[in-house]
């Protein structure tokens, strides 16, 4: 679901954004990435282990939902710029990415019903651990965009490029409610490019320059936390800037 959009950022991106070229890669350079890859492995191997019988579940409901695969391979930029195909539960209908836009709305009607349960109760990216083992993600990070998205970042949002992308981070805790937010927007896709995605890539750049392996473990645990506890509050995605002092 990847439709080109002739949107352009807005002019003022690049001064929401703090953030740069030295404090990013001094945030790299401090972290040991052989640390944060075993964590991943172990991690991953552990819950995929563990989990089997959840993800034979998610499997069975993923086929019965409508025809189609039971893996929605979607395209995405990883470390470097490289592209590399996430793995997902599906929850849409079959051909989906041709009937509507690359992003995915409130009760958007591409969506199955029991693709909604397996959204709501995050199943559907059960399958990213796949790519934390194949070393294409990381268990926390920025979260990886879609081609015909990345290719409105700025050079200073291009260095969220540096890192594996992640399962889960900063800016996907604080921007749950995304669905919702788009839902109310006429154009969904000039508002995420011009308005939530740079808003996005302001935490991704400031938890790129800042990773620790203590933050990541915060991290893992509050995303646990939202999930099995949803927040009754809907926190705005601006007022996710003081979300890293965890």
């Amino acid at each position: 679901m990847q439709n080109q959009s002739t949107n352009k950022p807005s002019q003022n991106i690049n001064t929401a954004l703090t953030l740069d070229s030295s404090s990013v890669r001094e945030g790299l350079r401090i972290r040991s990435n052989w640390t944060k890859r075993c964590f991943d492995i172990l991690f991953a191997v552990t819950v995929l282990l563990l989990s089997s019988p959840l993800f034979l579940f998610a499997s069975l409901l993923a086929k019965v939902q409508s025809t189609g695969p039971v893996f929605y391979k979607a395209k995405r930029v990883g470390r470097g710029g490289k592209i590399f195909e996430m793995y997902k539960f599906r929850t849409m209908v079959i051909n989906a990415d041709k009937i509507g836009i690359g992003l995915t709305t409130h009760r958007d009607s591409r969506v199955t019903l029991i693709g909604r349960f397996l959204r709501i109760t995050k199943l559907d990216e059960l399958p990213n651990l796949i790519n934390v083992i194949k070393g294409e993600m990381s268990l926390i990070g920025p979260r990886p965009e879609a081609p015909n998205y990345v290719k409105h970042y700025t050079e200073t949002q291009k260095q969220v490029l540096l890192v594996k992308p992640g399962i889960t981070g900063p800016s996907q805790i604080a921007n749950r409610n995304e669905e919702e937010k788009l839902a109310a927007q006429t154009d969904p896709e000039h508002y995420y490019i011009t308005e939530l995605m740079p808003k996005k890539l302001e935490l991704d750049l400031h938890y790129v320059a800042t990773q620790c392996c203590i933050s990541d473990i915060k991290w893992l645990i509050k995303t646990f936390w939202v999930v099995i506890f949803p927040p009754k509050g809907k926190k705005h995605i601006g007022e996710s800037r003081n979300l890293p002092n965890i």
